[in-house]
């Protein structure tokens, strides 16, 4: 059975997890630059920045670090400077680093469910059910995050007054 999930874990993998939901979303979808894409973009990067911050207070068995914290120092740097970007309208610059930063963060998923041991690939094998229920929750919770934004977007729209012929 896999050993109890300190809230330090929770937190860190449920930020990872929404992380990867919202910037696939972003990636995926066509319109950019809009109250949604802000909105979520906005998410995003909370997560993003959760997911950073956690990192540097989960370690080795031994207590120390490992290329996954050099990838959070990195990332740090390029979410920032994605973020930085955008608010200066340098928006080729923020679509890479954030693209960059997207891909960063599926590597370090790939890197972490790659490894039988780690807490993740465990729970799969020890408590499926567990595991299943955890990312249905993810899911949910994500898509009405989504679908909550989008509606709010189209509500507020459809609240502006037309705009006047000059007449």
């Amino acid at each position: 059975m896999h050993p109890a999930w300190p809230v330090l874990i929770v937190v860190h993998a449920v930020a990872a997890a929404y992380s990867i939901l919202f910037g696939a979303f972003q990636l995926l979808r066509r319109t950019k630059g809009g109250a949604v894409h802000r909105v979520i973009g906005r998410i995003w990067g909370a997560a993003m920045y959760v997911v950073i911050l956690t990192s540097f207070g989960i370690r080795t068995l031994n207590g120390g670090f490992t290329w996954l914290h050099a990838l959070s120092v990195f990332t740090f740097f390029t979410v920032s400077i994605g973020l930085w970007a955008a608010r200066t309208g340098r928006i080729p610059a923020h679509r890479s680093y954030m693209t960059g930063s997207y891909f960063g963060i599926l590597g370090a998923f790939v890197g972490v469910v790659a490894v039988p041991d780690r807490r993740i690939p465990q729970m799969a094998v020890n408590d499926l059910p567990g595991l299943v229920v955890w990312v249905a929750c993810i899911l949910l919770t994500a898509g009405f995050a989504v679908a909550g934004t989008v509606l709010l977007s189209r509500q507020k729209k459809s609240l502006r007054p037309a705009p006047s012929s000059g007449l």
